[in-house]
């Protein structure tokens, strides 16, 4: 019911931009464009947990971006997840062809979205990755990529929350914390290419057990078979670390 008032609400109700607070718009042009994906490319945490596959990220984490996060994350404006979603597709065709679609782009894409904790889900109304994810793949099926949510993963055990805890201890907090659901393997048939998808990665922790999940599953099968992931946005120097290493 809060989840419904709050997405009525954000239709029919006058707004100022929850980026810069622009009178009367959504989401401002300006800050549209810090989400437009013209930033994207790889991201690198440092140190970089064992076990993360490639991520791309769409944008910063900074100024607007990090406004329009939080306002959907935690302050329930559900009709973020449009512009959000459209940013985190542009992560998840990054790179070309050699992105999540494949050379040929052919096969299908499943964006299994990071699982939040139950207790965040009641708090907040809604679970804001898997919402994201549903618009990514909207946004991905309209731009001819066949794309779809497949939601996975679940938590198996309590974990702490994640705020105020450095990189070593929100490893420690989420060793072995998430698990494949029963019918995964109905959900991820051959050939499927898996991209793990969050709103923002900063330590790459829960990226990095979500992908030992999957693993440990034995859903990343087939020739060739990458496991990759996405995100909306990362700081600022996961993206500089990319950047500085010497080509050789």
């Amino acid at each position: 019911m809060r989840g419904w008032w709050q997405e009525l609400a954000g239709l029919v109700l006058p707004v100022d931009c929850a980026g810069c607070g622009a009178v009367r718009v959504l989401v401002c042009a300006r800050c549209r464009d810090a989400l437009s994906g013209a930033g994207e490319g790889p991201v690198r945490p440092s140190p970089r947990p064992a076990g993360l596959p490639v991520v791309r990220a769409a944008a910063v984490y900074e100024g607007a971006v990090r406004s329009l996060l939080l306002a959907h994350k935690e302050r329930g404006a559900l009709p973020l997840a449009g512009v959000l979603g459209a940013a985190l597709a542009a992560a998840v065709v990054g790179g070309g062809g050699g992105g999540a679609a494949g050379p040929d782009g052919a096969g299908e894409v499943a964006l299994v979205p990071v699982p939040s904790a139950r207790r965040q889900v009641r708090a907040r109304g809604h679970d804001p990755a898997r919402r994201i994810a549903l618009a990514a793949a909207g946004r991905l099926r309209r731009a001819g990529v066949r794309a779809r949510v497949a939601p996975v993963l679940g938590l198996r055990r309590a974990v702490a929350d994640q705020a105020g805890l450095g990189a070593r201890e929100r490893r420690e907090n989420l060793a072995g914390a998430l698990a494949v659901r029963r019918g995964a393997r109905e959900l991820l048939p051959g050939g499927t290419r898996i991209v793990l998808v969050d709103d923002l990665v900063t330590t790459g922790a829960t990226l990095a057990e979500a992908a030992r999940a999957v693993r440990v599953a034995g859903l990343v099968t087939g020739p060739g078979a990458v496991l990759r992931a996405a995100v909306v946005a990362a700081p600022a120097d996961s993206f500089r670390r990319i950047e500085r290493v010497p080509r050789v």
